[in-house]
């Protein structure tokens, strides 16, 4: 046995992963999925590197509401018993949500006009986290990819529908909720499922777990899953505070004995998700691993909106039940953490009754929530969740969840194996692979859990021929794109000095869209040469 092990520690990387694989299988256990690509726009950050700048210093990108949106003067009034009011005047938004370039997908400018900002918003979000995993839109055509996408409000058909005389032939395929995953289907010739899902706040995670499914079960090849919201009407907002349910200084301070509510806030994410094996044969680049999750719902319990610990704790065994994977192995949470009073310690109690399970004493399990940097984004909280934590494991580090300064009462810490994450630090290494876990549950009962984990190494062996000079070929479909694409790369080369040159050649060359404006840059292997 010892002789196997040994011969099994001598492959190769990719063999010796591929043989763990095999192994896994004959256990019964799941493939892993591969997360190969990021697409992202929340508040304060346009993509997954400003998203991660923003994460790891601890930034609070939460605003007043903008002067685009409404006037917050006149609908603010911090009696939430006033009719037709809104006792919090913040919340976190994206800029340019009315800016699209149509023609780029094939749109006329007449329909751009009627479709809904959100799906528009999503559309360009797939496209960048395509070009991020290297997938070429066009090589992807008539395959079996699927469209996952979690989204909840409709403001834009509020909007539209407002004068019975304005609608037009777009109006029903630009606002129905469907249609933020079938345009995408239509418009770049995927055959796979494609589906809007809507479980409120759990929407987008709910999504991703139906694609691994897919995945799984074949209907598959490749997945596109995530979720969209855009504030744009105070409807929600003032009904948000109808319930109470905003804090009214506009902040998340989730676990916190000051927390008073949650922030509405905006966002778009995508995951590009692929079983590992494929991931590995077709090297393409990995985020993180999805080993496992679960779905579940509340039922008939003390209130419909009302979270329920029982559940809470039946999603989670069953998440790690289909990870193959003990609680007890869990180094970081990324919870639901809406930062309510009584919500964060019914599902802080949840977890720490699951997570004890044969956890060592002196390793607790990290805790945080992206809703203390850029509010509760509803149907993309899930995504939101979910893009931040393969960043960390990506990056192998554990980023702050703000707002935290006196724990919730309610929650007894000092006797949980659970500790709020409040610097940015190494993720720990108690055990390996790293393994992270994301709560998010929707206010009408239904629960999801995804489990996450780092990557193996999968270095190949260098090459023995090192080219001395690069080529870099851009290409956009105008002068003016052209021209906006070689300033992003020349900022991430000024950002980035230390990145492979070689890798960044090769995916610009073979793993983008080419278009009829081109340029071709010869290099040498560093990149501050090309920024030069």
């Amino acid at each position: 046995m010892d002789n196997i092990a040994q011969r099994i520690a001598n492959l190769p990387p990719e063999k010796r992963v591929l043989l763990e694989l095999q192994l896994q299988k004959k256990k019964g256990l799941k493939e892993p999925i591969a997360i190969i690509g990021l697409g992202c726009r929340f508040p304060g950050a346009k993509n997954p590197q400003a998203f991660w700048e923003l994460l790891k210093n601890g930034i609070d990108a939460i605003t007043e509401v903008p002067g685009d949106r409404w006037t917050i003067d006149n609908l603010y009034d911090p009696n939430p018993e006033t009719p037709g009011k809104m006792y919090c005047r913040w919340g976190g938004f994206i800029e340019h949500v009315d800016q699209f370039d149509p023609e780029f997908f094939g749109i006329a400018p007449r329909e751009a006009s009627y479709i809904d900002p959100q799906h528009r918003l999503l559309l360009e979000v797939v496209w960048e986290a395509l070009e991020d995993g290297g997938q070429v839109p066009s090589q992807l055509s008539g395959s079996k990819t699927g469209v996952f996408v979690g989204i909840s409000t409709n403001d834009y058909g509020q909007i539209l529908l407002r004068d019975p005389e304005g609608v037009d032939t777009y109006t029903n395929t630009g606002i129905a909720l469907t249609m933020v995953a079938n345009r995408i289907s239509y418009l770049l010739n995927f055959r796979g499922p494609s589906l809007a899902i809507d479980t409120a706040c759990s929407s987008s995670l709910v999504a991703v777990h139906l694609a691994c499914q897919s995945l799984w079960n074949g209907e598959s090849t490749l997945a596109l899953a995530g979720g969209v919201n855009l504030i744009l009407t105070p409807s929600l907002t003032v009904g948000f505070s109808k319930l109470t349910a905003l804090s009214p200084d506009g902040r998340c301070k989730t676990f916190d004995a000051k927390a008073n509510g949650f922030v509405r806030g905006e966002g778009a994410g995508i995951l590009v998700l692929k079983p590992f094996s494929q991931a590995i044969a077709d090297k393409d680049p990995i985020y993180a691993l999805i080993r496992g999750s679960a779905v579940n719902q509340d039922g008939r319990t003390n209130g419909l909106t009302a979270p329920n610990r029982d559940s809470q704790e039946a999603v989670l065994l069953e998440a790690y039940r289909s990870a193959g994977i003990s609680p007890g192995q869990v180094q970081y949470i990324e919870a639901h953490g809406t930062g309510t009073l009584l919500g964060d310690p019914i599902e802080v109690a949840a977890l720490g009754k699951v997570l004890a399970s044969d956890r060592h004493p002196n390793y607790p399990a990290h805790i945080g929530s992206v809703k203390t940097n850029i509010g509760h984004t509803e149907a993309a909280a899930g995504a939101a969740s979910l893009i931040k934590v393969a960043l960390c494991l990506k990056h192998q580090q554990l980023v702050p969840s703000i707002h935290f300064q006196q724990p919730n009462p309610h929650i007894p810490f000092d006797k949980l194996p659970l500790r709020v994450q409040q610097t940015c630090e190494p993720w720990p290494k108690t055990s390996e692979p790293a393994i992270a876990g994301v709560s998010s549950f929707g206010f009408g009962g239904t629960n999801g859990h995804v489990v996450l984990q780092s990557v193996p190494d999968l270095t190949p062996t260098p090459s023995q021929f090192e080219r001395p000079r690069h080529v870099l070929t851009l290409s956009a479909k105008t002068e003016d794109a052209l021209q906006a694409l070689k300033q992003q790369y020349i900022e991430f080369f000024n950002s980035n000095p230390n990145v492979s040159l070689a890798d960044i050649c090769f995916t610009a060359n073979t793993g983008r869209s080419h278009f009829p404006y081109r340029l071709a840059i010869i290099t040498g292997d560093v990149a501050t040469d090309v920024a030069t």
